[in-house]
């Protein structure tokens, strides 16, 4: 905004009495202005500026405490995964049908192609048990199939986007344009923290060994959020920038500065009253917390070797998925309330057979280990776990397609995701595609259906977690979303 625009709307009546609702004590009287002045978003304007989360907290009991969300960036194949097709062994390098494409639009890495032959999974499935009639796992995630009997399968998520950046941020954001705050942003806003020493929302990232997509800040931004809301970084070895102490400098005149600097920014505040001035201060004393806590938490000395196994050889590796895995539990175990975990390297458009071996053999037994460890731990029932793609992959083969090797394009109309946890009903497999696990045929789920169930989850009615902002009421959801009532145990 420009600042003599800004200058004007701090002049105006309104403006200056909804800004002293939000900033002055939270007393009866200013509590019952801000309702009259925003009766729909009152208590998202009463959040603490420390993290606190909304004043009730969630609108009902919760069945999860936190999250942790597993997002593949590149989107895998579901066919060769988790959506099991035998039949298209017969159809092997025959054309896709018409019938079936149905117009769909392409991307311009495959719209040039004079044909689409389809590309059947040179991978093997086993039939694992579960809560149903059982489930068909690829051969390349044996520790995720053994597990199978905690997951929540989703066979037919579909989304709009087509490309990666605005299809990973619609999943992160439930907006195809940048700028929104992000899923994490929104449960910090509305959970808060449960620990003063870390953030509410942590952010893992994990360098993959295939084509890998930008991955931009913004994807765990808070958008029109307080700042305090947005995800906070962990490099690898959970190094955090800015966060260490210069040479020369002890925790005694850390405090010092910080002292000082807070009194400063106190005066800022009074004189513009900028509620991000105490955003600042709040992060400032976060950040001196974390130069203790963040140490202790990335030490895995106080693990015992069985755990360490559990996670496999690479738990040692800083930013590795397994040590991001082992993170993540343990970020749990410390009340964080939502941690993301991104996996680059799954953008297979050429060589996909040899590209998801090795991203699979990096994922399958961290993820696998992640749940055991919750569950043995006590921690699964109250922790909802999501592992998920921004799309998914077509039958068809994009490029060159022998028998050993194919590639395959985006694919928006169906793809797999799993849950697990968080009041999750376990061992059940939802929805279906059809033949070329090409077209949904049972049960769609939309991503802000997605967001509206994982919010539920999480204590909140997905239409009443609002935030105003420019004058209108914005949501994860937007306008659209609903609860899928079979996905809850």
């Amino acid at each position: 905004m420009h600042p003599l625009e800004t200058t004007y709307l701090d002049m105006t009546r309104r403006r200056f009495f909804g800004t002293a609702a939000r900033s002055i004590g939270a007393g009866l009287g200013t509590a019952a202005l801000a309702s009259l002045l925003s009766p729909k978003s009152a208590s998202a304007d009463a959040v603490g500026r420390s993290g606190s989360g909304l004043p009730r907290g969630p609108h009902f009991a919760p069945k999860a405490k936190r999250v942790i969300y597993l997002h593949m960036e590149g989107a895998p194949s579901q066919l060769d995964l988790y959506d099991y097709k035998p039949l298209l062994r017969r159809r092997f390098d025959q054309d896709l049908p018409d019938s079936i494409r149905m117009g769909q639009r392409l991307t311009g890495m495959t719209s040039g192609q004079t044909r689409f032959p389809v590309a059947p999974s040179i991978f093997k499935f086993t039939r694992y048990r579960n809560h149903q009639d059982g489930v068909w796992l690829s051969e390349l995630i044996p520790h995720t199939a053994s597990v199978a009997h905690e997951l929540c399968l989703v066979h037919s998520m579909h989304t709009e986007a087509i490309n990666h950046e605005p299809g990973i941020t619609f999943f992160q954001t439930g907006n195809q344009q940048p700028g929104r705050p992000s899923f994490g942003s929104w449960i910090s806003y509305g959970l808060g923290s449960a620990n003063a020493n870390l953030p509410s929302f942590v952010v893992l990232i994990t360098q993959g060994f295939g084509n890998m997509q930008a991955l931009s800040a913004r994807f765990w931004g808070s958008g029109f959020l307080p700042s305090e809301h947005q995800g906070c970084k962990l490099r690898a070895g959970g190094e955090v920038l800015y966060l260490k102490d210069p040479p020369g400098v002890t925790r005694e005149d850390r405090r010092r500065m910080l002292d000082l600097v807070g009194t400063l920014n106190e005066r800022e505040s009074r004189r513009t009253l900028d509620p991000e001035v105490q955003t600042r201060i709040a992060q400032y004393e976060m950040a001196y917390r974390m130069q203790m806590s963040v140490p202790e938490l990335t030490d895995f000395a106080d693990e015992d070797e069985e755990t360490l196994a559990m996670y496999g050889p690479d738990v040692k590796t800083p930013g590795s998925f397994a040590a991001n895995c082992l993170l993540a539990r343990r970020l749990s175990e410390r009340g964080v309330r939502f941690i993301q975990l991104y996996m680059r390297g799954w953008d297979a458009h050429n060589n996909l057979p040899g590209e998801m071996r090795a991203q699979c053999k990096a994922v399958d037994q961290p993820q696998a280990a992640l749940i055991k460890d919750l569950r043995r731990r006590g921690m699964l029932d109250e922790t909802l776990v999501l592992w998920a793609g921004e799309f998914g992959r077509t039958v068809y083969s994009q490029g060159t397609l022998t028998h050993e090797n194919y590639g395959r394009d985006h694919h928006p109309r169906c793809f797999t995701v799993w849950l697990a946890g968080g009041g999750v009903k376990p061992g059940i497999t939802y929805g279906a595609t059809d033949d070329y696990s090409y077209n949904i045929v049972d049960k769609p789920v939309e991503v802000h259906d997605l967001h509206a169930t994982m919010l539920h989850l999480l204590g909140f009615q997905h239409e009443r977690l609002t935030y105003r902002h420019e004058g209108r009421d914005y949501r994860l959801t937007d306008v659209f979303g609903k609860v899928v009532p079979d996905l809850l145990a």
